[in-house]
């Protein structure tokens, strides 16, 4: 194995957690509806899992989307905020209710090159997922559009260039931290080459180690010297490693590549396991192991809560048996609170509050809309 290094400071914040809570705090879920359902709740108060993940089928309007954030933020255990994410990219990935800001895609935002436009449109975006009560945004997309006919990704990247895709896409990462939004970039290594779409299939990017290198890792490599709190893996399988194995589940990639070779020290995301890219490979239980095993911290799960219980189950059983597992789940789960507590979720305490900002804010986007977006 790898050698991890030395664990990041914050040990004494799981020290105190039994086994079942240690591992609960990497699994970051979906559900179905409008309101939290009565199990997660359960699951959120005993502490067995890090976050919760909203998709537009959570958040039909703004008071009912800052309440639920209320609402999941305000069962978590004090001392272990748990993360409220959410895909807002722009463009055709957006999840929040009409009222919040809705920015183009990256590619359209990023059109003049200009990276003080694509941080002044994620601090407006931060702003108001700060004030519904979200901590995360799954963004921005680092995959460099290297096929822009057939890419799956492709306006979701901001360029085709690897160095102009990593400056802009950057520029989005520090408009979003500096506004107390967690970034997290993606698709680590690279999706931007991609064909096929990894919700169903498993995509393969038969590319040699130097043209990753020259190509998809650029922007990877600069978010880490940026220090970018979070990354997510990417479903795909690379040529360039030798294996059939996605990134996600694939140790070369997350642990030797990323951890050691890049220095990543941040938290790094799976992908969705109920993605068909992986689900249909193997279970749940043995993708969650495996994905911890390969270098991953969180785990998303995002739609069902049969397979977090599921999964969470085998991360326990796999701690038990095995001591190198247990240290491995400890670690992430350090990593894990170390940025929960870092970003906390910071709804706006009222609901006139929230529309003050919000209001107050469109001027601020039709202006950004109307003199710099469009």
């Amino acid at each position: 194995m790898t050698s991890l290094g030395p664990p990041p400071p914050g040990l004494e914040l799981v020290t105190h957690l039994a086994l079942p809570q240690l591992c609960g705090q990497l699994l970051y879920v979906g559900f179905q509806g409008e309101t939290l359902p009565d199990p997660l709740i359960q699951a959120i108060e005993a502490g067995l899992r890090g976050g919760v993940v909203l998709f537009s089928r959570n958040c039909p309007g703004l008071e009912q989307t800052w309440r639920l954030c209320r609402a999941i933020a305000s069962a978590a255990p004090t001392e272990m905020p748990l993360l409220i994410a959410v895909d807002e990219e722009g463009g055709r990935v957006s999840r929040m209710p009409a009222g919040v800001v809705k920015l183009p895609s990256m590619r359209r935002l990023g059109s003049t090159g200009d990276p003080a436009r694509c941080y002044r449109a994620a601090a407006l975006l931060a702003r108001q997922l700060s004030a519904m009560g979200i901590s995360c945004d799954f963004a921005p997309v680092l995959d460099v559009d290297a096929s822009h006919d057939g890419s799956i990704i492709g306006d979701r990247s901001f360029s085709g260039d690897p160095h102009c895709a990593a400056q802009l896409a950057l520029a989005f990462a520090r408009g979003l931290e500096d506004h107390g939004i967690a970034p997290c970039g993606k698709h680590f290594p690279g999706h931007g080459g991609t064909e096929l779409d990894s919700h169903y299939v498993l995509p393969r990017l038969d590319v040699s180690r130097s043209v990753l290198d020259a190509r998809e890792l650029v922007p990877f490599r600069e978010a880490v010297a940026a220090k970018i709190p979070a990354l997510m893996t990417a479903h795909v399988a690379y040529r360039a490693f030798v294996s059939e194995l996605p990134a996600t589940l694939n140790p070369q990639i997350c642990r030797q590549l990323l951890r050691s070779e890049m220095g990543f020290a941040g938290v790094l995301f799976s992908d969705d396991l109920e993605m068909g890219a992986v689900n249909d490979r193997d279970g749940i239980e043995q993708n969650a192991v495996a994905s911890i095993r390969a270098g991953c911290d969180g785990l998303l799960i995002c739609s069902q809560q049969d397979l977090a219980d599921r999964a969470l189950e085998a991360l326990v059983s796999a701690a038990e048996q095995e001591p190198e597992f247990s240290v491995l789940v400890e670690r992430s789960a350090i990593r894990m609170l170390g940025m929960r507590r870092r970003f906390p979720p910071r709804p706006a305490l009222s609901l006139t509050d929230l529309q003050q900002i919000l209001g107050r804010d469109q001027n601020l986007a039709k202006a950004l809309a109307d003199t710099e977006i469009d």
